[in-house]
């Protein structure tokens, strides 16, 4: 798969914040691969208002509280959302697709035209929230 880090040039982004170099992402994009992105982004922020935007190697959306959360990757035929602690994270709905032979990480890869259930997308952003806020606060005792 080819990946998509190097829109809009060396993926560095001058002056632009993260936020905007995500927004610029997304606009470039100009596909599903953007609409897609763009609303798991608006879900991402739904379920915790206290994400924080980075834009990291060379290119690659990250969201994080208290630590990474997950990335949002962008290929020719998937948007993958990869989660940085997805194998501590409880999943019934099943929306792990990928990554799922890894000891740490585990990824929502989405095509063209499916859907994700919002609701149980949100209930893994939170509980990856509460698991690195846990972590944290552990590491201060």
């Amino acid at each position: 798969m080819a990946h998509e880090a190097e829109i809009g040039g060396s993926g560095s982004g001058g002056d632009l914040s993260p936020e905007q170099l995500i927004d610029r992402r997304i606009a470039e994009l100009a596909d599903w691969r953007g609409e897609t992105l763009s609303r798991m982004r608006a879900l991402i922020h739904d379920a915790d208002p206290d994400i924080v935007e980075e834009w990291k190697w060379r290119g690659v959306p990250v969201f994080s509280d208290h630590g990474i959360i997950c990335t949002g990757e962008t290929y020719k035929a998937v948007v993958k959302l990869t989660f940085h602690k997805g194998a501590f994270l409880d999943d019934p709905a099943g929306l792990f697709n990928a990554s799922l032979d890894g000891n740490q990480r585990r990824a929502i890869d989405i095509s063209e035209g499916e859907s994700v259930d919002e609701a149980a997308f949100k209930s893994l952003i939170k509980a990856a929230v509460a698991l690195n806020s846990s972590k944290r606060s552990k590491a201060k005792v």
